[in-house]
């Protein structure tokens, strides 16, 4: 049935889009009326094409975005560059921990401005970006360098999705380069006892002690005050010991002890700025050694996220460790005297100061070497707590809890199945289904013994 045309003299309905060709320029011009502007005003978008096909399905692309509510905010698009530079200083700046805050900066600054920053953020495409990563790694970055630049991007993007400046993420369809993950291999229990041995013997050697038998993070471990530790005594001897008497319960020979430990705080450390101005600056290449330097150094922040304040029992062992620690911090303290900067703080350097991590990095260092164990990153030693764990059968919820993390996800990155388990798992089902000669089954009513199959 043919459309019945609308009479001379009267408006089309609210929302109509017109398409019409303009003898000045000699365009066709498009008008849709996507909605209304913060201020009242309507929101009507103009497309102008030489074909007049180009310009109705431009129109009708603006149609179908408004009508499934995907409408792009008015004015002209944001470059890349633009977006990317508001979003890390104002956006990301606040609301991130400093440390990631260098990454993004980098990826921001080195790579993703310089490699597509010219371009308009609404025609972005996953070609460009995975361009971009290919031209990285030719000049010599690796892998995971564009692939942190792809985990940027997508964030950033993805900020600009929420807020409406693009309809939909090119970074989620861009393919990043592909990152061998490294194998982590967590000590066994042989080299944990070895490790945990020589920590006796080294000072603040109770931080590596926590480390691998509580798998607290590196910041955690620094951050911890005394005032976090709650230890309760009681007496280990018979009731008729006179000791009972004689002596209160921590000083029982034969005492036992149980406590918490609560994580409140973290420690980082910040990367020096230089503080020179641009035209008058120093000789320095890095700010650390800039006479005006600013905003590094030791500084104490928030833990991780919301599941990493929580508060963790301590075994016996873990106690006694601590203990002996605090009776070594305290003849320093006294040692030291008015040198002393009293700070609360469990693990310090010889005048009461917070431990700095490139130290503890060295000291985490020289007790693998006095152990005599293999090589290995001080975050192994978290990969090692969660996986006794996991050799433990402690649910996953109390791991979840201990370790501090917010997704069950984490458990598949950081416990780790290890070898005793696997040959004992074996061992498992070859009594299971091989049973030693001269053992009697129980047999059912038919006859058989232990059927895994049912009849």
């Amino acid at each position: 049935m043919p459309r019945k045309r609308r009479k001379e003299g009267t408006r089309a309905p609210n929302r109509t889009s017109s398409v019409y060709f303009s003898d000045k320029d000699g365009y066709w011009h498009g008008r849709v009326t996507m909605g209304v502007r913060d201020d009242g005003t309507p929101d009507r978008r103009h497309v102008k094409r030489k074909d007049e096909a180009e310009c109705r399905r431009k129109v009708r692309e603006l149609e179908n975005e408004r009508d499934a509510g995907k409408v792009r905010k008015p004015g002209r698009a944001w470059t890349v560059e633009k977006w990317l530079t508001y979003w890390v200083e104002n956006i990301a700046s606040p609301t991130v921990r400093q440390t990631t805050m260098v990454g993004y900066r980098t990826s921001v600054y080195k790579h993703l401005v310089p490699g597509i920053g010219k371009h308009r953020i609404d025609q972005l495409q996953p070609e460009h970006l995975e361009r971009l990563y290919v031209r990285m790694q030719k000049d010599g970055l690796k892998p995971g360098t564009a692939h942190l630049v792809h985990r940027t991007v997508r964030a950033a993007l993805n900020e600009a999705v929420r807020r409406r400046h693009i309809l939909e993420n090119p970074a989620k369809v861009a393919k990043p380069p592909r990152v061998e993950e490294e194998e982590i291999e967590p000590f066994t229990v042989d080299e944990a006892r070895r490790v945990l041995s020589a920590a006796a013997d080294m000072r603040n050697g109770a931080r590596f002690v926590i480390a691998l038998t509580l798998g607290l993070r590196r910041g955690e471990a620094l951050g911890l005050k005394w005032s976090d530790i709650t230890v309760t005594w009681k007496h280990g001897c018979p009731k008729s010991d006179p000791c009972r008497r004689a002596h209160p319960a921590e000083d029982c020979g034969q005492r036992q002890g149980s406590g918490t430990l609560t994580i409140r705080r973290s420690l980082q450390t910040h990367t020096w700025q230089h503080g020179c101005s641009e035209d008058k600056p120093c000789e320095h290449r890095y700010g650390a050694h800039c006479p005006h330097r600013h905003g590094g150094g030791i500084v104490v922040s928030e833990v991780k996220s919301r599941a990493g304040r929580r508060t963790i029992g301590l075994p016996q062992p873990v106690i006694e460790s601590l203990e002996e620690h605090r009776a070594r911090q305290e003849f320093e303290r006294k040692r030291a005297r008015e040198a002393w900067e009293e700070g609360g703080w469990v693990f310090t350097n010889r005048w009461g100061s917070p431990v700095h991590t490139t130290v503890d990095y060295d000291a985490w260092k020289a007790l693998l070497r006095a152990a005599d164990v293999r090589n290995a990153r001080l975050h192994d030693a978290r990969h090692t707590a969660a996986t006794m764990l996991l050799v433990l059968k402690v649910p996953l919820r109390a791991v979840m809890e201990i370790m501090g993390w917010s997704e069950a996800s984490m458990a598949q990155r950081y416990m780790h199945v290890p070898h005793e388990l696997v040959t004992a798992v074996a061992d498992q089902v070859g009594g299971l289904m091989w049973p030693e000669s001269g053992t009697d089954d129980d047999e059912d009513d038919d006859g058989e013994a232990g059927s895994l199959v049912p009849a």
